[in-house]
């Protein structure tokens, strides 16, 4: 893969991972203390996983390194500490 669709697929990561956390939130504040709040959790974590895929597709072909994971997490990990310094 060259490098511009590598740095592309970075950033991407990288914003999806934020994204997803903030979509996370938003199904907790909704949907927590329902009784098929599991079932409901477990569909949109695989919605969201397959969407990233399908995005990814067009973006690179489906090419799926480790370091795309790892720029996930940092998003994610970006999103809980800005919402925690937002809560303050």
């Amino acid at each position: 893969m060259i490098l511009k669709l590598q740095i592309i697929s970075l950033i991407f990561s990288f914003v999806y991972g934020l994204i997803f956390y903030f979509l996370i939130l938003l199904n907790k504040k909704y949907l927590y203390g329902n009784k098929i709040s599991f079932i409901i959790d477990v569909l949109f974590i695989i919605d969201n996983v397959l969407l990233y895929f399908i995005i990814l597709r067009y973006i690179n072909n489906g090419i799926f390194h480790i370091y795309f994971s790892l720029t996930i997490i940092l998003g994610f990990l970006l999103g809980y500490y800005i919402d925690k310094r937002r809560r303050i």
